[in-house]
């Protein structure tokens, strides 16, 4: 039930968002008509083909994509009928049949004909704007489509999508009833109706040509989501996804020190009980252990980490989780990494035990590439950390980076509940350099970005991202927080891969750090790339993973960090272009 209010909350912000303003003209176009017969029908429309598509795209393959392209052309069609009868409510009469009871229908939605708006019509009308939105993926639409892609097609994912488009259709619903309000004053006062719908019209068709030719995307990434994404970060730092039965865990102090207490009773932490630690079979593989049970490890406090190794948020964690294993072992401390993959190349064996290598983590991890142990846990997070009291208790939870104070207090709290005698010491400081490094929070304008049509967003290339085949793309110069493609690419559900020499991907960011998770090809020959900012050399710009002349190579799948900004943090172009064919690349992400 939260993760449904959130779901729906999330959808009501989409209003601020510059991702609504495509379809404004569609939806005030109905204002001064009835609600229940003409406005109603619409939104429900809207909001149900919006669920329907969305799930589509979330689990299905390209023949979901290309459906979904073709939905689009009829909506485009319908939507421009629309606008040119606003203009002459005569033009209908002039379609031939059957073409021109459908005209008559859209022209009776717009309220310029003779009849009374139906229901029908305004529900044809919603649904063509259902096909044609595509809101921001921030991150609460964001954690929906993941849960949808990991879980599959189910009643859970059709709701959260059908709350969160409800969301989005409240917050019309209000904004239209004030418009209506002012325009029906306007008619009354002025009188001139007549010229209000015929702008609206021009509104309309407007609105049709820029979705037509895909400058929706274009123009408005050049608009910053940064105020919407922080308003859903909030609700979800305040309504978790995971229902529990107490209140929310971080009530831990960031009081770095131990409070002392009567040495003549046992301690006790007042972290509330979640409830009990669900089991830890499932994983495919255990590494740095034998396999782990709930069982077998009570009596010992266990600190459970959900990971994946391309996600940079987990990689900035990785410090002090490492720390914290190493620090209080001796206390009593168990540590288990739960690697859970979000991209496919994740889910091999070799690849995983490179990045336990790489990063050099000595504690156990569970190979979760079936993701039992995720669902076990009812997790929606990465990273997310659970701790376990020595009864099996489920104590503390955090998602995300950050308040690794509070997670060191809450260890702290539980080993000395378990027993420890341990003595109050500063909180673990971990040396993180290079990728690792924390996030430069007060630069980030650019958000994690995917390359794979499955969740692919801000695509500024002027051909169109083509699913599963071969295409030639170009790209100019992109907006802020837009990317495109060069040369010759095939884009699949999770990635775009280069089918010919000389290719690159450009991406015009505001942040101190750019990652971008790249791979070889089925060969795993190397690949030879080059770095751009502002179309010269870094310099001391450059990230770890290249020189200062912006020379790289992938040699492994993983996330290679690409830029990281010496001086001041300014708005750069970023370009990288691949001198091998056969690289493969999935996400972009900011620090």
């Amino acid at each position: 039930m939260t993760l449904l209010i959130i779901a729906y909350l999330g959808g009501v912000l989409t209003i601020l968002s510059p991702c609504i303003l495509p379809i404004l003209p569609f939806v005030f176009a109905r204002a001064g008509q009835p609600f229940v017969k003409s406005t109603l029908p619409m939104l429900a429309g809207m909001t149900a083909t919006f669920a329907l598509v969305a799930t589509l795209a979330a689990v299905g393959g390209s023949w979901a994509i290309r459906a979904n392209e073709y939905g689009r052309l009829a909506a485009i069609v319908l939507i421009a009928l629309f606008g040119v009868s606003l203009l002459s409510p005569r033009f209908a009469s002039t379609l031939a049949r059957p073409i021109v009871d459908l005209g008559n229908n859209l022209v009776n939605a717009s309220g310029g004909g003779r009849t009374a708006p139906t229901v029908r019509s305004a529900l044809i009308l919603g649904v063509a704007t259902g096909l044609l939105w595509t809101p921001c993926a921030g991150p609460i639409l964001g954690l929906v489509l993941t849960g949808a892609a990991l879980q599959g097609a189910n009643l859970e994912t059709s709701f959260l999508l059908v709350a969160y488009a409800a969301g989005a259709a409240t917050s019309l619903a209000v904004a239209l009833s004030a418009g209506g309000k002012i325009f029906a004053a306007m008619k009354r006062s002025l009188g001139f109706g007549d010229r209000i719908r015929q702008v609206l019209g021009a509104a309309v068709l407007a609105g049709v040509a820029i979705i037509a030719l895909g400058l929706d995307t274009s123009l408005l990434s050049r608009l910053s989501y940064a105020s919407t994404a922080s308003l859903e970060q909030a609700v979800l730092d305040r309504l978790h996804a995971k229902e529990l039965a107490a209140a929310p865990s971080e009530v831990a102090s960031n009081d770095a020190t131990l409070v002392a207490v009567d040495a003549k009773k046992p301690f006790r932490s007042d972290l509330p009980v979640e409830g009990y630690a669900p089991s830890l079979d499932g994983a495919v593989e255990w590494l740095n252990s034998k396999p782990l049970t709930t069982a077998e490890l009570r009596g010992k406090v266990v600190l459970v980490d959900f990971w994946t190794y391309s996600c940079i948020n987990c990689i900035r964690t990785i410090p002090y989780t490492k720390a914290w294993a190493e620090k209080y072992s001796d206390q009593g401390l168990v540590v288990i990494g739960v690697h859970a993959p979000e991209f496919a190349f994740e889910k091999k064996i070799d690849n995983v035990k490179s990045a336990i290598s790489d990063f050099k983590i000595g504690y156990p991890v569970a190979v979760d590439n079936d993701y039992k142990i995720w669902r076990a846990f009812e997790n929606s997070y990465w990273p997310a950390a659970y701790l376990i009291d020595a009864k099996g208790q489920i104590r503390y939870h955090h998602f995300g980076e950050g308040n690794y104070g509070r997670t060191e207090k809450a260890i702290q709290d539980l080993l000395r509940e378990a027993g420890s005698q341990m003595t109050a010491t500063a909180p673990a400081v971990p040396n993180a350099e290079g990728v690792e490094a924390a996030p430069d929070l007060g630069n980030i304008r650019s958000g994690e970005t995917y390359l794979g049509y499955g969740q692919a967003a801000n695509f500024a290339s002027p051909e169109g991202l083509q699913a599963d085949t071969p295409q030639n793309y170009s790209i100019a110069e992109p907006g802020l927080n837009a990317w495109g493609l060069s040369g010759t690419w095939t884009v699949g559900k999770d990635q775009a891969t280069l089918d010919q020499p000389g290719g690159g991907i450009a991406y015009r960011f505001s942040a101190r750090d750019l990652h971008l998770v790249l791979g070889p090809g089925a060969d795993a020959k190397p690949i030879r790339f080059q770095v751009s900012i502002d179309g010269r050399p870094p310099g001391s710009d450059h990230g770890s993973d290249i020189d200062a002349d912006g020379n790289g190579t992938v040699a492994a799948t993983r996330l290679y960090q690409l830029v990281r900004q010496s001086g001041t943090v300014a708005a750069r172009n970023f370009e990288i272009r691949f001198l091998d064919p056969g690289v493969q690349a999935y996400a972009f992400t900011f620090g």
